[in-house]
């Protein structure tokens, strides 16, 4: 008993403390100012990157590698993607491995660090203004270590499947991202070697498949299940073959980018090729399962599932378009990387519709909010407008289209247009997802008479 009581006033410590934890939510899940934080942040991350896109819309038809591009591209990746994730990643890994962050200070020191990185590095970029770069870089360093240190007891969990296993390849990705990274901005100022564009996709690759897109293979297999009510008999391989064969393709075809060996590179694209379509596969699997009705967030999820395919398509015809028209392939392997985006930034948003009210649904229950305004038990879907939903769906996929387009055929207006539209979608989502609790918590709150 002593022992018991122990081990559960250090996981108490470990999480923070949450007056008010809801009964019957797990320990280790942290309280809800830690994902919430990363994902506002990444709102305005979001913001921020459709507006350079719409800044740098001229540069990318005349130079998709010029340094506005460059700025605007790591907006997207770091301000906003990478913070969703990060937050999706301090909410879903102790629920997936069942053990407690390290500490909620460090996660809180993690925010800080990599919202000062995530902007002050494409920010210094944009301006060709190398302290500031060197800054961001260093704090994104640091972030990424904090990173580390906090998830590293959760992710020792052994005997978690898929899931976990791919959670802890995608942290070694986050580090190898941020090792390239921090060589490049050395680079910057030394000029060591060439910072080519072969070699800088060497760095894009594995930030968004290594990191960003792994995580999201991981995480997602937990996910379905729940969301789509979906039970699979006799669970499928095709997720363990996902988190395999994702880290197995980039290890192969970053260094062949890097060091321009084609064979190299050309095995590594297959074998990556075949771990995201495993991942589909995986998809294709709960969706035949799922219980529950054709939804937005089904959408959001098979909108988010044909950006690779895109992607893929965008990247094959580049490979052949180059050799003869550089300018051109090198416009469609922007578009690729834009579509590879786009991939990820449908998933987070459409499963921000799902998460967001879950965490405010146990914030409101630990204030004794329990009622609709109707009266009725409040429920997840309570927590935000259906319909605005439905339109953040239009604003986001018509912008990654009308951004793919643009870069594609290196069309300024349509590039322009596509910013614009991603920056509009963040406050749209938002303010939605953050207006309707914000009026239950502001609400009187009925107290029961005294017989």
């Amino acid at each position: 008993m002593i022992g018991t009581g122990r081990r559960a006033q250090a996981t108490v410590a470990s999480t923070g403390s949450w007056q008010g934890r809801p009964a019957g939510l797990p320990g280790a899940v942290p309280p809800p100012s830690v994902p919430l934080s990363f994902l506002a942040a990444a709102a305005l991350g979001l913001v921020a990157c459709g507006v350079a896109w719409a800044w740098a819309s001229g540069a990318a038809a005349t130079d998709p590698t010029g340094d506005h591009v460059v700025a605007a591209a790591h907006l997207g990746l770091l301000a906003a993607l990478s913070m969703g994730v990060l937050g999706a990643v301090h909410q879903f890994v102790p629920v997936i491995s069942q053990r407690p962050l390290r500490s909620v200070r460090l996660a809180r020191a993690t925010f800080v660090a990599w919202l000062g990185g995530s902007w002050l590095l494409p920010l210094g970029i944009g301006a060709a203004y190398e302290p500031v770069v060197e800054a961001g870089g260093a704090l994104a360093a640091l972030a990424i270590g904090l990173l580390v240190a906090n998830m590293s007891h959760a992710l020792a969990a052994r005997g978690k499947g898929a899931p976990v296993t791919g959670l802890r390849f995608a942290l070694a990705g986050f580090v190898a991202t941020a090792c390239y990274g921090l060589v490049y901005v050395a680079d910057r100022r030394g000029k060591w070697f060439d910072l080519a564009g072969h070699v800088v996709l060497a760095h894009a690759v594995v930030g968004l498949f290594a990191w960003l897109g792994l995580t999201y293979v991981a995480v997602a297999e937990k996910l379905w299940p729940m969301f789509f009510l979906a039970h699979v008999p006799d669970r499928h391989r095709w997720g363990r073959v996902a988190v395999w064969a994702v880290p197995a393709g980039v290890a192969l075809l970053s260094p062949g980018l890097l060091a321009g060996v084609a064979p190299l590179a050309a095995a590594g694209a297959v074998v990556l090729a075949s771990g995201l379509a495993s991942h589909l596969a995986s998809l294709s699997v709960y969706v035949r399962h799922r219980r529950r009705k054709p939804d937005l967030h089904l959408l959001f999820v098979l909108t988010s599932a044909a950006w690779l395919p895109v992607g893929a398509v965008l990247a094959l015809v580049a490979s052949v378009v180059m050799a003869s028209h550089h300018h051109a392939g090198t416009a469609l392997v922007a578009a690729a990387v834009a579509a590879g985006a786009g991939w990820l930034l449908e998933a987070l948003v459409g499963h921000l519709f799902k998460v967001v009210p879950f965490i405010g649904w146990a914030a409101l229950r630990g204030r004794g909010v329990d009622k609709a305004p109707g009266g009725k038990p409040l429920l997840f879907a309570d927590l935000y407008d259906h319909t605005w939903a439905a339109v953040s769906y239009g604003l986001l996929t018509c912008g990654l289209v009308a951004l793919c387009t643009g870069l594609a055929a290196s069309l300024p207006a349509a590039t322009a247009a596509g910013g614009g539209l991603l920056a509009l979608t963040a406050p749209v989502v938002g303010v939605n997802l953050a207006l309707r609790p914000a009026r239950l918590l502001r609400a009187p709150v009925a107290v029961a008479p005294v017989p």
